[in-house]
Order: structure tokens, then sequence, then C-alpha cells
């Protein structure tokens, strides 16, 4: 996430929120690269809508079917059917990790059929293309769309812990970071066990150079799952900074052993180099 592994983002000064516009125009991981097309659900193109734009990442195939189905949801008329193609268009964008344009498309259903799981499906995907943003405007842009939808979400159902979870981690982007940890903290009073509220905070610990409280973040976390590879991933990096370092060797090793990822790994051997 650019928040935290990376480091807390200080907000720089204004207010640019993400708009509708954007959202759909930009896409994650390929440098905004996507450019879907931004006709709203009842018919109506915004100003200043782009065609679609070759993705950098995305297999010719399946931006063929992207573009197949871009060009049905710009013709279509008929709100139920339109309804369906942005469900499709969702899922797809979804499946080529261009999340930032999933949550577009998510949204207009929720826009034209509100629930909770409606808008919570398109708070996700911000929240995905949010946790993977690289520059601190972009988290910035995406952290208001995110705390915008999982507002909607709380409305309908105040006692949503994932939603309370990731609007406090999406707050870290705003200019009241505190609220943030605040409801991190709301999440861990309702479910003493959350592992992702745990493992946030944890993160926020180290980034703030509380190297101490991050140790006893991350032990929580592998009591309350020591399987969490993750959780064993920053104990030995946060143990590794109080000068633990034997202690920090056995939760690296420990990490290395709950993944099979590649990049996981090398991660964890990078650590381990660093202990001798």
């Amino acid at each position: 996430m650019f928040l935290l592994p990376k480091g807390i983002v200080k907000p720089k000064e204004g207010k640019k929120e993400l708009s509708q516009q954007e959202a759909a125009r930009t896409a994650t991981r390929d440098n905004g690269a996507a450019a879907p097309s931004t006709a709203s659900v009842d018919g109506g193109a915004p100003a200043g809508a782009t065609p679609e734009q070759p993705h950098m990442a995305v297999a010719p195939e399946q931006r063929r079917e992207l573009g197949a189905l871009l060009a049905k949801y710009t013709a279509e008329r008929n709100p139920v059917a339109k309804l369906r193609i942005a469900s499709d268009l969702a899922d797809k964008y979804r499946a080529v990790e261009k999340f930032d344009s999933a949550g577009y498309y998510f949204e207009q259903i929720a826009q034209a059929r509100p629930g909770e799981q409606a808008w919570q499906r398109a708070a996700d995907a911000y929240y995905e293309a949010f946790s993977f943003a690289t520059t601190e405007e972009r988290a910035k842009q995406l952290g208001g769309k995110t705390r915008e939808l999982y507002e909607r979400v709380l409305k309908n159902n105040p006692d949503n812990l994932k939603a309370k979870t990731n609007l406090g981690m999406a707050l870290m982007a705003s200019d009241n970071p505190v609220a943030g940890v605040t409801l991190l903290r709301e999440v861990l009073a309702a479910d003493p066990k959350n592992e992702e509220a745990i493992y946030n905070l944890g993160i926020l610990s180290l980034r703030s150079n509380q190297n101490d409280k991050a140790v006893e973040r991350f032990r929580e976390l592998t009591v309350v799952n020591p399987e969490n590879a993750n959780g064993q991933f920053y104990l030995g990096v946060s143990l590794a900074l109080t000068g633990a370092k034997e202690d920090a060797r056995r939760a690296f090793t420990k990490a290395k052993s709950l993944s099979t990822d590649p990049g996981f790994t090398a991660s964890v051997d990078e650590q381990l180099q660093k202990l001798n």
C-alpha cells in the first residue's frame, strides 16, 4: 500500500477529490493508460469523456473484449441492459487489476440500485486502487473516493467492520489522519481479534517510528493468527528495528515458511541479509 509499507503520507494543501470522470478515465498500475467510456448509466456522456485506449499490461484479447463491451455500454439505451453491461465491465476491469475503472462501473450500479452490498463493491474496488497508488497525489484522490463510498456503506450499516477498517486506512491520506486511527481502534473495541485492524495499527506504529508499539501489535497479530505471513514479516521488521536480531530472524524464518510467493520470499531474504 502506498500509505503503509512505503510510509505515511503527509497530505498536501488543497482538497482535490477524484471526480467520476477521472475515476473512469484513469486505471491502476498503468499510469493512466486505460480510459474507459464515462457514459453514465442513463445514457449521458460527461463532457470530456475520452475513448478507450490500449492497456499497457493487458493482453490484446482482453483489450478487444473490453473495447467491445465499452462500445455496447455507450450505445445501450435500455437502463436494465446498461446495468448488466456495467456489471460485466466492472468484473472484467477487476480481473485485469484496473481497480478504479472497476470501481467506477460498480458505482454506476450502486447509484441505480443502492444498498450496502452494492456500495461496498464499489468502495472495495476503489480501496484496491488506493492501496496500489504510487504517488501522494494519486493516493489522496483515490482515498477521497474511497472515503465517500465507505461512508455510504456505513450509512446503511454502521456495524460493518470491514468498511470501517478500510475507511480508517483511507483517512490516512486525508487532512485528518487521526480520525483513521480512531476508527481502527473502534474496530478493535468491537472485535479485539480483527486481524486487519491489528495489522494496520502495527504498520502505522512502524511508520511513525513507534517500533516498540509496532512489536506489540505484530506480536498480538501473530498470537491471533500464527499463520499470518505479513504479520510475521512485519514482526521481524519491527523487532530488527528495536535491535532484537535473533527474535527478528525467527520471525522472518517463520514468515518465509508461510508463503511460496517469490516476491515475498525475496523480501524476506533481503531482510535476513540485513541481520548478518
